[in-house]
């Protein structure tokens, strides 16, 4: 399984210093303002970046000054190392990004390299400075064998949020149902995912309705079925009713586990390399906690996952191996892996989730 193995940051927000070590299932936790959210708003970042927009995403965010530690008469660039794991050896993307006028931020540095195993000797491709937008792509149109599988790496750490149920939600909307590649952040095309997922994953649309039964059991099916300008909406059928529902008439906790449960159930070979998910447990019933919590360990099997979290009921589902802690210190966030040599006195009478309620271990909530 491909992998972020590593990453390390420097000055993005309240991250100072951080050189971490990530596992296939990381559960990120921490009071109000630890850092956890500026942790997943970085592959935000790179999302955009991906998509040629990460010029527009920092004027959103609040210009470069709002993205660097500090402000940028403190910390005037950030820098960021990716290293991935991969069959053959090691990808690694190396970026540095410095203010500029107009309280942007620019490539000071852009750099890809593979170490293959066995081998001491990288293969370097240094893509330059002074641009706004990233290279990577040109470099992989133009044959460059690092640059394409860093490209295909990074397109597939993916971003998840599924917090905007409202009525003027995306997923409450109609999409067209040709918007079935990959699922998307904000789930604005789930019923155009479900759609395809009827239509040529069979076994997986069965096992993805089926989960959804047990934390709704009034549910039967969604109807799904395209209007005659190809949208449709996430239409669906009680146990106790012939007539179709719409999604309005969802609760925004069962509409969120049906975002979570789609995207941790589609096929194994369509998944992020990469799931990155902030607060999943947001408005979800108890049982429906237990069974997000079994989907997430399931799919880190097949594919690396990421969750920022600040319930103590949804971290009794994980090992204490899975914890990663953020805490506040002299004005940075500092993150470290819980060792379990150190809490096994406290497991004896206590679950992982009081244990963290006491402020045992760092990133307390108090």
């Amino acid at each position: 399984m491909d992998k972020l193995r590593r990453l390390r940051l420097d000055g993005f927000k309240s991250i100072k210093h951080l050189d971490l070590e990530l596992s296939p299932l990381n559960i990120l936790i921490g009071a109000n303002g630890s850092g956890k959210s500026n942790l997943i708003s970085f592959f935000k970042m790179l999302n955009e970046m991906m998509a040629g927009r990460l010029q527009q995403h920092i004027g959103i965010s609040g210009r470069a000054t709002s993205l660097l530690h500090f402000g940028a008469k403190i910390t005037p660039q950030m820098q960021a190392h990716l290293e991935f794991e991969v069959e053959r050896g090691v990808n690694r993307y190396q970026i540095q990004l410095c203010h500029a006028s107009g309280d942007t931020l620019i490539f000071a540095e852009e750099r890809l390299s593979f170490l293959e195993s066995g081998s001491s000797q990288a293969k370097v491709d240094d893509l330059g400075s002074g641009h706004q937008e990233t290279k990577i792509h040109q470099a992989a149109e133009d044959g460059k064998l690092t640059a394409k599988a860093i490209r295909y790496l990074l397109n597939r750490c993916r971003v998840y949020h599924f917090h905007d149920t409202s009525t003027t939600a995306d997923v409450r909307q109609s999409c067209y149902i040709g918007d079935n590649r990959w699922l998307m952040p904000d789930a604005g095309n789930l019923a155009a995912m479900l759609h395809r997922f009827r239509e040529e994953e069979g076994v997986y649309y069965r096992r993805i309705v089926e989960t959804v039964r047990l934390i709704a059991p009034f549910f039967e099916d969604f109807v799904l079925e395209p209007d005659a300008s190809s949208r449709l909406m996430l239409n669906w059928q009680s146990k106790d009713s012939d007539r179709p529902f719409g999604p309005h008439q969802f609760s925004d906790g069962t509409l969120r586990s049906i975002c979570l449960i789609t995207l941790l159930l589609q096929p194994e070979s369509e998944l992020p390399k990469l799931i990155i998910v902030d607060e999943p447990e947001l408005g979800l019933h108890p049982y429906a906690l237990r069974i997000i919590a079994d989907l997430f360990s399931s799919v880190s099997l097949h594919t690396q996952v990421i969750i920022s979290t600040q319930s103590s009921s949804f971290l009794d589902y994980f090992e204490p191996e899975n914890i990663i802690t953020a805490d506040l210190t002299e004005k940075a966030s500092q993150f470290r892996r819980l060792n379990l040599q150190e809490l096994e006195p406290w497991l004896e009478d206590y679950s992982l989730g009081e244990v963290w309620q006491k402020n045992v271990i760092a990133g307390g909530p108090h």
